[in-house]
């Protein structure tokens, strides 16, 4: 069982960017992309601050994010790493099969990571996500390295924003349909 305090923080300033920049999108009319909730149930709280101090997972979450750009249904995760190489074990193999079913339905899935070491951002395409998990499930790598990511996929952090529109329609532009 995990518990909800195993990882502290982790990703929560990706997390932040990610929701001002979706609300801002969602302000310009451009898309809507809701966060979704990982359900917990709280063990102990603390009873002068009333937070959770430690809880577990009810079940396994799908993705970090899901919604619509311009009526094309996207779901994403987002990620962050302290190093110039991402551990697929970061990765649960639940999150790749939705990504899969839901790229399967005619949506796009992807990850939104953050190499912290770099201060680099990346769009990675479901396409290339499970090159990286398949290689990893043959017993090659555990991980990718940043400079295998294609750098027509890096995204650019202006402020408080993390901007992921023009990745979506990179990615869009190389599918066929």
């Amino acid at each position: 069982m995990a518990t909800w305090n195993s990882r502290g923080l982790r990703g929560s300033l990706l997390e932040e960017l990610i929701n001002r920049t979706n609300e801002k999108y969602r302000e310009q009319h451009l898309a809507l992309i809701q966060k979704i909730p990982t359900p917990i149930t709280p063990v102990r709280m603390d009873q002068e601050t009333r937070r959770i101090t430690l809880a577990y997972f009810e079940h396994r979450s799908t993705v970090d994010y899901i919604g619509a750009v311009q009526g094309i249904p996207v779901c994403f995760d987002a990620k962050e790493c302290r190093t110039s190489n991402f551990p697929i074990q970061n990765i649960h193999e639940h999150q790749v099969v939705f990504m899969r079913d839901f790229e399967a339905q005619g949506g796009v899935a992807f990850l939104i990571l953050y190499f912290t070491s770099a201060d680099r951002y990346f769009y990675l395409p479901y396409e290339q996500l499970a090159v990286f998990w398949n290689r990893s499930k043959t017993g090659h790598a555990k991980h990718f390295k940043i400079e295998e990511l294609d750098t027509q996929y890096e995204l650019t952090c202006n402020g408080c924003y993390i901007h992921y529109l023009e990745a979506i329609q990179k990615d869009l532009d190389t599918r066929e349909f």
